[in-house]
């Protein structure tokens, strides 16, 4: 099959290693690729497969959403219609720009099916402004996601608040996000001997409000972990971390990173840490979560997105978005004094990975859906497909 991806290589976000990890792995399994994105003059990431490239201009970009150019549905259409061999079908890993409510037109004049893989962080219980922008953005998609042959969203969650907002019940597709299980296991990390640490927490991500870190950092400088237990945050510092920094330093046992592009020391990280935290007060399906599972590392996160689902049944620790400083106050101390609890959480976060959300799994869905919308009952039926997610992810 010949997919026409539409997607990010940079900046780096859960978009880009959903796109990345998604290509790489369908074209190990044959299917021919062409990959459309935003880009100039750039590096070309980590780990990207050799694929044929079409750039689209744009005005900006960054790892929340992109501003195209006027020009850029001009390019996209005309280099879909001069592809060879014509696509099979286009998939738009959707990048929060304009040009996403222009793709069902495009796709409908080509005769080629489309489609969506929707990201957008959410909070379905809307307790914070931060959930309530989301929300706004779920409000804003709908009606355009309707027009796609079919929408990929991670959970159960964020299926019922899409269908609730209009889009069609037979087209949103559940495939959650999915880890290499091979790549991210389990193994020997010097990372505690490099930072000088007995027990290592970390947070990966972005630093941005919605991400909640200065609660995590409030709560770790009020709790006095003690010198051999060390906070290390792993992610961009822009202006808020830059703001965060003075207050929360080396003095506190809390070690900034940065942003680390190398994928081998991350999963090093990984595996030298004992427990990683989750503070977000939106989120959608994190594949930082998801790695750290699959690492065998225990896991804290609220209960926004999907994020409660993936740790439900002592998978994990699962706090409420509301109070997150609070609950982490009494939290983290009984996470430094319990080792054979916080293994058994690790344990638990591996299986549970293993049981819903391999990579493998994801790109079997992936395929399936493909086959059942470009050759109907030819390929594989609806209620084959739906049979086959409900065995393996419980949906």
């Amino acid at each position: 099959m010949h997919i026409a991806w539409l997607g990010k290589k940079s900046p780096f976000c859960g978009n880009v290693t959903y796109s990345r990890e998604v290509t790489n792995a369908l074209r190990e399994r044959g299917h021919q690729v062409s990959f459309f994105h935003f880009a100039q003059e750039e590096e070309a990431p980590d780990n990207w497969p050799d694929f044929q490239e079409f750039s689209l201009p744009f005005l900006y970009k960054s790892q929340v959403y992109t501003i195209p150019t006027l020009r850029s549905r001009k390019v996209l259409e005309q280099s879909l219609r001069e592809l060879q061999p014509k696509p099979d079908l286009v998939h738009a890993s959707l990048t929060l720009s304009t040009l996403d409510f222009s793709l069902p037109e495009i796709c409908q004049e080509l005769g080629v099916p489309l489609v969506a893989t929707f990201h957008p962080a959410f909070d379905h219980k809307l307790r914070n402004l931060s959930s309530s922008t989301q929300y706004l953005t779920y409000q804003l998609y709908a009606p355009s996601l309707a027009k796609y042959d079919r929408v990929i969203v991670f959970s159960r969650l964020q299926r019922r608040l899409l269908v609730r907002l209009g889009v069609p019940a037979s087209r949103v597709a559940v495939i959650p996000n999915g880890v290499d299980v091979q790549k991210y296991a389990p193994g020997v990390s010097d990372f505690k001997a490099e930072i000088g640490a007995d027990r290592v927490f970390l947070y990966q991500g972005r630093i941005s409000p919605e991400k909640n870190v200065e609660a995590l950092l409030k709560a770790w400088k009020h709790c006095r972990m003690g010198s051999r237990s060390k906070l290390v945050i792993v992610g961009n510092h822009g202006n808020l971390a830059s703001s965060l920094m003075p207050f929360y330093g080396a003095e506190h046992g809390i070690l900034w990173m940065g942003f680390i592009a190398d994928e081998q020391r991350r999963i090093e990280i990984l595996r030298g840490s004992d427990v990683f935290v989750l503070p977000s007060l939106v989120e959608g399906l994190s594949l930082s979560l998801l790695e750290a599972m699959a690492c065998g590392v225990a896991c804290v996160a609220t209960d926004a997105g999907a994020d409660g689902e993936v740790l439900e049944q002592s998978a994990g620790v699962i706090l409420k978005t509301q109070g997150v400083s609070t609950q982490l106050k009494v939290l983290l101390p009984q996470l430094r004094d319990h080792p054979e609890w916080v293994q058994l959480l690790g344990q638990n976060a591996r299986r549970r990975v293993q049981e819903r959300y391999t990579l493998s799994d994801n790109i079997t869905h992936l395929e399936a859906l493909y086959a059942e919308i470009c050759h109907g009952r030819a390929g594989v039926s609806a209620y084959q497909h739906k049979s086959m997610v409900s065995r393996v992810f419980g949906v």
